[in-house]
């Protein structure tokens, strides 16, 4: 069975067991995109759900967790995060071939471009505060009162991530990347010293992971949770900065060269200081690590998915597109390094 297909004639069964008021004929359709956990939007009458799954063959240990994705979901309900419900989460590869959940179904807006074309400089304006007003909010969740007090480890999140990458990195390593070796060289001697803030952090926090109301600029869902963790609050602000000095053009578009003041965008400046604000912060020292780290590790995430497209498990056609960045992010990283 590929990514592409679902065995709907054990699915079905399974979701009248497990959700409440399932009803059939079941139809699936794939979404477009997303490298790593093949997704499916469920239509069975005038319901929709979502479902997300393993993909199926030889993976990379740790990857693809899709449990963990639920129970975060599941957490979160209750909190001012907004998050989609999760439905049921089943754990049994013989339904449909690996591991997978069914969340709601949310129907809003996504904007795949970070300039956001499709509004004008005002509706920007307030789309990206309300980023930064997630975001804050998020890591201001208590992680014990949730729940997660066991969903990482607390301290050491940067040598525990660096470890990580690195030996996921080695795992899928197809050829030499001087600037990776470089970064791997660089980031555990380089580890901010003091005492970690430890917060729940999403992983992937990006414009393209969340879902807008369809006619307000405020968030309704925030979507893919598969590197969520316990950790340092920073990683998530450096990484949503990170991705907006991509070039424009290739496999993930960033902002670099746009007049982001006449689009009605924030500075990276501007935008700090609103985190740090709603954060309680007086300001953030060794900027240039965050901002390496955070190249280092989408570098890293990217040479997996190479490697899974060479292999043949990748779980979108756009994966070609992605994997040829990895030495393009790894220099954008080498270049933070002072």
């Amino acid at each position: 069975m590929s990514t592409q297909d679902l065995a709907l004639t054990r699915l079905e069964p399974w979701l009248r067991q497990h959700v409440p008021d399932f009803e059939g004929p079941l139809v699936a359709e794939k979404f477009a995109g997303g490298q790593s956990n093949p997704t499916f939007k469920l239509t069975t009458g005038d319901r929709h759900y979502v479902l997300r799954r393993k993909p199926p063959g030889e993976l990379l240990a740790s990857a693809h967790a899709v449990d963990r994705e639920y129970r975060v979901l599941d957490a979160l309900r209750s909190t001012d995060v907004p998050v989609p419900e999760a439905v049921a989460l089943c754990e049994d590869d013989d339904i449909i071939g690996s591991m997978f959940y069914v969340m709601e179904h949310l129907e809003g807006r996504i904007f795949w471009d970070p300039a956001v074309p499709e509004v004008d400089a005002p509706e920007r304006t307030a789309i990206y505060d309300e980023m930064n007003r997630v975001l804050a909010a998020l890591h201001s969740v208590d992680v014990n009162e949730v729940g997660l007090a066991d969903y990482g480890k607390p301290g050491n999140y940067y040598a525990r991530q660096i470890g990580r990458w690195t030996k996921q990195y080695r795992a899928s390593e197809t050829e030499n990347v001087p600037d990776m070796e470089a970064l791997i060289e660089w980031l555990p001697a380089h580890i901010p010293e003091g005492e970690e803030t430890v917060a729940l952090v999403h992983g992937d926090y990006r414009l393209d992971n969340m879902i807008f109301h369809p006619t307000e600029p405020r968030i309704i869902g925030i979507l893919d949770w598969e590197l969520s963790t316990l950790g340092d609050p920073l990683a998530d602000l450096a990484y949503q900065l990170m991705a907006w000095q991509f070039p424009r053009e290739g496999g993930i578009a960033g902002l670099e060269g746009l007049d982001r003041a006449e689009l009605g965008l924030p500075s990276d400046e501007a935008y700090i200081a609103a985190y740090c604000e709603r954060t309680g912060r007086q300001g953030i020292d060794n900027w240039p690590f965050y901002m390496a780290f955070c190249f280092f590790r989408i570098a890293a995430i990217l040479q997996g998915i190479k490697k899974r497209a060479q292999i043949g498990t990748a779980s979108s056609a756009e994966a070609d597109s992605r994997a040829i960045m990895v030495g393009p992010l790894a220099a954008l990283g080498a270049a933070c390094i002072p």
